[in-house]
């Protein structure tokens, strides 16, 4: 490692080799710095005598054609529509490997968080509806049922080895969950009108990816160019486009063509061929010989690795560096006056975003793991206590980008509700993640792995 060379300034920083777990954690890490930057930039912005500039951004129409077929949206909606589709792909990714092999994989592991995720989806969207049981307020009771995984993993982080890992694996597992649970709500209950001639021709477009899966195309292409038809079928058809993200990553091959030992004994039967062939001393740019046998060393990693985990690994610098913080910039940019804010205080929308975030998320994520635990449907993680899942439900109220995203599904159009849903989700985001953080910060009791 000391020996390699370095010809640009970013490229250290990139050459990080980790297991997907960490690869995933320092993703979701950064993402979180890079929201609360994007987020405060929007705060400033929308604040500022750039206001009027940054809605006229939003709303400037972009239009894609196909001979006589057109499609056109603002700049808003197709990043919140589009660019989105990417993110709910990587969570698509993430939630099959977590099902195939992560946490989720095995009953014992997943139940605890499973019923975690269900507990912090029913009881916040239940206080929300509480406090909104009627009026054009009552389709937002989604807003509440959402955690961001980079935010709360993201908090976390920042605690280190003051709690145990398996804490984090908990939390993670609990999100990747409740991310389902968010998409399908979107996809069942914020969908107004069915166009059945588009659903079919996505159904039809679905299941050809599920077929080259199953006859062993591993390739990326054909799937990336399946996955653009099945957007727009999904666009067409009413439901939600990054519904289509979900479905697509679901197709995706998570199976590696080589078992450890055929690997290994390949890659040395290729390396000792690469210190026979061609002339140590040249650079290999100018050696074909040992090129030759780096392809095929490439060729053989390449087998060993799942398409999954090659696509989502692919993927973390466009949306971690591109999609998230253009989706905070878009929509994070609300008013802050005293008035707007003294408005929001008595806004039932926003009170209940509050409520149902702060206090729901802890009620159910909490409570729910911690009466399985002792109707022994489940056993805490190793290392972690009854303090650390009472932090982790405080945690779980942070619901900044699926919060904010379904809010925009809920009131199009409605610019003042959306204006106090967004403030209360700021609000309740943040009062989340100060108290996870205080709470496991300084609560006795903590034990570390």
């Amino acid at each position: 490692m000391t020996n390699r060379l370095y010809f640009a300034p970013w490229e250290r920083a990139f050459d990080r080799i980790a297991t997907p777990f960490e690869e995933f954690l320092h993703r979701q890490t950064t993402i979180g710095i890079l929201l609360i930057i994007c987020a405060v930039t929007a705060l400033v912005i929308a604040n500022s005598g750039l206001t009027d500039w940054y809605h006229q951004v939003l709303n400037i129409k972009v239009a894609i054609t196909f001979g006589g077929a057109e499609i056109r949206h603002s700049v808003h909606h197709w990043i919140n529509d589009g660019l989105m589709t990417i993110f709910f792909f990587v969570v698509g990714l993430e939630i099959k490997r977590e099902i195939m092999v992560g946490e989720l994989s095995t009953i014992q592991n997943a139940m605890l968080p499973i019923l975690a995720a269900i507990g912090g989806m029913v009881f916040p969207a239940l206080f929300f509806i509480i406090l909104n049981s009627d009026g054009v307020g009552s389709a937002g009771w989604g807003i509440p049922m959402a955690t961001d995984i980079a935010f709360a993993v993201g908090v976390a982080a920042l605690l280190g080895d003051r709690i145990p890992r398996s804490l984090l694996t908990f939390l993670v597992a609990l999100a990747i969950v409740d991310d389902l649970g968010a998409v399908s709500v979107i996809a069942v209950f914020y969908t107004e009108t069915i166009n059945t001639n588009f659903l079919m021709a996505a159904g039809a477009i679905l299941a050809g990816m599920i077929f080259l899966n199953r006859i062993g195309v591993r390739s990326p292409i054909p799937y990336f160019f399946m996955t653009i038809g099945l957007w727009f079928m999904v666009e067409g058809s009413g439901i939600h486009a990054t519904v289509a993200g979900i479905l697509a990553a679901w197709t995706i091959p998570a199976y590696a063509r080589m078992k450890p030992d055929q690997l290994s004994a390949e890659l040395r039967e290729t390396l000792d061929a690469f210190d026979a062939s061609g002339d140590s001393e040249a650079p290999l740019l100018n050696n074909p010989e040992k090129q030759k046998k780096l392809w095929q060393m490439d060729h053989t990693l390449n087998n060993a690795i799942a398409p999954l985990q090659m696509l989502e690994s692919a993927l973390h610098i466009p949306v971690t560096y591109i999609v998230i913080p253009l989706f905070a910039l878009a929509n994070a940019g609300i008013a802050l006056d005293t008035d707007h804010m003294l408005a929001a205080t008595q806004e039932p929308v926003a009170i209940g975003i509050v409520v149902g975030l702060v206090l729901g998320k802890l009620v159910g994520v909490s409570g729910v793991t911690l009466l399985a635990v002792k109707m022994g449907i489940g056993r805490l993680p190793t290392g972690v206590t009854s303090a650390h899942i009472i932090g982790a439900g405080l945690l779980a109220g942070i619901g900044f980008t699926m919060s904010i995203f379904i809010a925009e599904l809920a009131f199009p159009g409605n610019e003042n509700l959306l204006n106090h849903a967004k403030t209360g989700i700021l609000a309740a985001s943040l009062a989340s993640g100060i108290l996870g953080y205080l709470w496991l910060r300084f609560t006795p009791g903590k034990t570390t792995e």
